[in-house]
């Protein structure tokens, strides 16, 4: 098998065989010609089934996870909607991290609870506590690692075992980690999801989401959903994941780079009471990130000792960190999770603390984010 970079730029991406194209086309069309009723030229008859842009990102994404076929949606979310549609059904159980994604707890609590699938929420970081929520009727374990956003990290071979022992789907979400520094497939895992609005397409200038699987069948069973509900990657979109694809890597490497160093300033700054990032020795989940990263990533977060006001102030102070949702992008991002993209968590056993502020760290000059930081913080 070739490497990373190399499946980054070429799996599924061949020279276009009429004009020699390098670069995938963006097949603008909704349908397709025919030759003959029923005469598909190489399969497609209709963009919602299949697309070859959207082709090319699924290949792609799939060698680079080491799957057997990904499949590509809307968005997140609508990776996840379909796969939790596709597996479960009216009386089935999920457990979920008890730090999840507040999307990803909204959609099971607020969609599929309604709908008859009951939910529980255990830490990822502790595989007996996660073996005690499950029950005869799950079916899926969710986690994510690291977390979004406290950055637990899950053991992901030994909930594979757990999954396993319980007849039960491990699904992870490894968006934070990228299949550049980790990939879960090779861990025991079912089926990746990843949100390629973040690192994936790493640009802030689109909005998709991907799964992998590791089964052919199951992968057969959710492109059957996938084309039935229809929340599919359009042509530009896909195409401009798969160009995104295309740097992850020289990019992680990047942003972990900067995120060590930004790690060190808030390590010594005597208003920050706690920094949560797999790459410190002190944190609880190292010796596992250690184990199944190959780096820790541009995901940072950290409490304030002044508590709640003290993180919206510094949330609200920084010039060069935009305060905004989202993350993964080559800009560097600042949010106060409580009250941005968490808000849906509170007074839920979901609920992140108040003084908790989240970074995104991006691919600028690291000296010139050191001081926006330090100037923040006062």
């Amino acid at each position: 098998m070739h490497g990373f970079e190399t499946r980054a730029i070429h799996a599924g991406q061949d020279p276009d065989p009429r004009t020699g194209a390098v670069i995938t086309p963006i097949y603008a069309t909704s349908t397709y010609a025919q030759d003959g009723v029923g005469g598909l030229r190489e399969g497609y008859e209709y963009s919602r089934t299949a697309n070859p842009t959207r082709t090319a990102l699924e290949e792609c994404i799939a060698a680079l996870e080491g799957g057997v076929r990904g499949l590509a949606f809307a968005s997140g979310m609508a990776a996840e909607d379909t796969l939790l549609r596709a597996v479960l059904k009216p009386g089935d159980h999920i457990v979920i991290p008890n730090d999840a994604y507040g999307g990803t707890f909204r959609l099971v609590s607020k969609i599929a609870e309604p709908w008859g699938v009951s939910w529980s929420a255990a830490p990822v970081t502790d595989a007996a506590a996660v073996r005690a929520a499950v029950r005869p009727e799950t079916k899926v374990i969710w986690v994510e690692t690291p977390t979004n956003p406290l950055l637990s990290v899950a053991d992901i071979a030994a909930l594979a075992a757990v999954a396993r022992d319980a007849g039960a789907l491990l699904v992870v979400d490894n968006t934070f980690a990228t299949p550049y520094l980790q990939q879960p497939l090779a861990l025991g895992a079912d089926v990746v999801v990843h949100s390629t609005t973040k690192y994936c397409g790493g640009h802030s200038d689109v909005v998709g989401g991907v799964l992998v699987v590791a089964d052919s069948a199951l992968g057969d069973e959710l492109a059957y959903h996938q084309n039935a509900i229809g929340a599919v990657a359009g042509p530009f979109d896909a195409w401009l994941v798969l160009r995104g694809l295309k740097t992850l890597a020289v990019r992680m490497d990047r942003h972990s780079d900067n995120a060590e160093r930004v790690v060190q300033l808030l390590e010594r700054h005597p208003r920050v009471s706690q920094v949560l990032y797999p790459g410190l020795p002190g944190h609880p989940g190292h010796d596992v990130a250690v184990k199944q990263m190959s780096r820790f990533g541009g995901m940072v977060s950290f409490r304030l000792a002044d508590g709640e006001q003290a993180a919206v102030d510094v949330c609200n102070r920084t010039k060069l960190f935009t305060l905004g949702e989202s993350l993964g992008g080559i800009e560097s991002l600042i949010e106060h999770p409580g009250r941005m993209t968490h808000a849906s968590t509170a007074g839920s056993v979901l609920e992140v603390p108040g003084d908790l502020v989240r970074l995104s760290v991006g691919i600028e000059t690291v000296e010139d984010l050191l001081a926006d930081l330090g100037q923040a913080l006062g």
